[in-house]
């Protein structure tokens, strides 16, 4: 892909004392290097003997400024051998300012430590940049840096903070560093890309690619070409080297890969194509809160699944809020059900696609619920009948929920007919016939007591029998044959219909939750 060429040099001058050289009429800033301490040139355009006194000055750890300033792979190099630790071998910065800087060759800067900050902030790589085995001891700034060919950061590790956002990276790259934070707001990808990360909470907000992107978490340290594990002193202390992701907000998913990644904390409204996003490993979410809770005297349960950030933040600033809902969502603003059922639709959607039917269930009882809360997106009708559904099945997902139902049903249907239902006694048949005068057909007509209300003792081992009968063969929709009182037809008829349907809504519930 053919990338857009760079704009023109801003003809607004750096706010510090620049160089200068090579000013023309079109380009009236020229370079924009800063200056050497005590000269009015920067180290490119130094003179041979100017630039060797500077450079034999420093000395491992020292902070250098070199904004705005271009360099070849020759004086890099150079700059690197000036400070050189004798005790490691490798070269080592104190603070360190490339801001703006050019690097017109491959820049190279493996086994590199940054004891300072590290400041690449719009600084332009024209080639390859390897920082292979560096070692960030505060943070690193790459923001609004170019990357114009193939670029490998890392395997490193950054004490603090690695900041990319507003970076571009247009040739392949892949990203591996152990790090406190990731930040990639409207960082910019026109080829594939890898970011393998330990320990870092990432925020991806509004970045752009048009390639595939994966973010995975890596469970063991990297290692060095040599095959060592490269040392995280920073994170000793660290329980474990989980990623979080914390936004996805304004990203287009269509081409994102997530793996092994917490997720509890991610906001994804205002995700593009959330539908065709693929999780990989073992992505997780946050869940709703566990256990009894309390609202105005009146215990509140809710349904064990995995619920989304922005949920937990809208949940904990309603009137009605228990303790449990996370409300320290940071940037969760004010999305609330109509934003929400959306992004539970499409991130059902995209487990389904995955073939993982039953994580997808979380999913949809989130989508409904977030439309059972909708008073502008759902009619009134239509939430009455999604209250009723989560009710009686928890949206056609809890079976244990529906089996409590039908059990309840079965129970009151044995009592009234044990009360009502059955009659006193079975009804006897009678046969009267008549005998024509001399002989001949003999007529009769079998005849059938109507049944009796009950009187007495109705609770008795006997009607229970009878009671469960019937009731068992209401489920299944088919009739007893039992004899019943006029009541005890009409509750039998109710109770073949209502038993029925929650049997169908049970088993509907356990296939539902086996395919999902």
């Amino acid at each position: 892909m053919a990338h857009p060429p760079h704009s023109a040099p801003s003809p607004t001058p750096p706010d510090w004392s620049y160089c200068g050289r090579g000013a023309t009429p079109e380009e009236p800033v020229g370079c924009r290097g800063v200056h050497v301490p005590g000269r009015t040139a920067c180290l490119a355009h130094l003179a041979d003997t100017d630039r060797d006194v500077y450079l034999e000055a420093l000395t491992a750890g020292s902070d250098i400024d070199h904004r705005g300033t271009p360099f070849t792979p020759t004086l890099l190099t150079a700059l690197l051998a000036a400070l050189l630790d004798p005790a490691t071998g490798r070269p080592r910065f104190g603070a360190a300012r490339f801001e703006s800087a050019t690097f017109q060759g491959p820049a190279r800067f493996e086994s590199v430590t940054f004891q300072g900050d590290a400041w690449f902030t719009s600084a332009t790589f024209e080639d390859a940049a390897w920082f292979e085995l560096a070692n960030f001891q505060t943070s690193a700034w790459f923001e609004q840096a170019v990357f114009e060919r193939a670029a490998g950061l890392g395997p490193f590790v950054c004490a603090g903070r690695v900041h990319l956002s507003g970076a571009t990276f247009n040739g392949p790259v892949t990203l591996s560093f152990s790090a406190r934070r990731v930040e990639c707001r409207r960082t910019r990808w026109t080829s594939t890309a890898e970011l393998r990360l330990r320990y870092a909470t990432v925020d991806f907000a509004h970045a752009v690619f048009e390639y595939p992107l994966t973010i995975a978490a890596e469970a063991e340290p990297f290692v060095t070409p040599s095959g060592q594990p490269v040392r995280e002193l920073p994170f000793a202390d660290a329980p474990d080297a989980t990623v979080r992701l914390v936004s996805l907000r304004g990203v287009d998913a269509a081409h994102l890969v997530l793996a092994d990644l917490d997720l509890s904390g991610c906001l994804f409204a205002g995700t593009v194509h959330l539908d065709q996003l693929r999780l990989e490993g073992a992505c997780l979410f946050d869940e709703v809160p566990t256990g009894t809770h309390w609202w105005r005297r009146r215990p509140v349960r809710f349904t064990q699944r995995r619920a989304l950030a922005e949920e937990h933040h809208w949940r904990a600033n309603l009137p009605t809020a228990v303790r449990g809902w996370n409300v320290a969502v940071f940037g969760a603003g004010h999305a609330g059900p109509p934003q929400l059922a959306p992004v539970y639709r499409a991130l059902r959607k995209a487990f389904e696609d995955s073939k993982n039917e039953p994580g997808a269930a979380d999913f949809y009882y989130g989508e409904m619920e977030m439309r059972r809360h909708d008073p502008t997106g759902t009619s009134g009708a239509e939430r009455g009948l999604l209250h009723g559904y989560r009710m009686l099945s928890g949206y056609g997902l809890r079976a244990s929920r529906t089996l409590g139902w039908l059990t309840a049903a079965m129970f009151m249907t044995i009592v009234l007919l044990m009360g009502f239902g059955l009659p006193q006694d079975s009804p006897k048949q009678e046969a009267t016939g008549t005998v024509a005068p001399g002989g001949g057909k003999v007529t009769f007509e079998i005849e059938k007591a109507d049944a009796r209300n009950p009187t007495g003792d109705r609770f008795t081992g006997e009607r229970f029998e009878k009671a469960l009968n019937v009731t068992l063969n209401s489920v299944v929709f088919r009739s007893s044959g039992q004899d019943l009182t006029t009541t005890g037809t009409y509750i039998e008829m109710v109770s073949r219909v209502t038993e029925s349907v929650l049997l169908a809504l049970a088993v509907l519930a356990v296939r539902n939750r086996v395919k999902r």
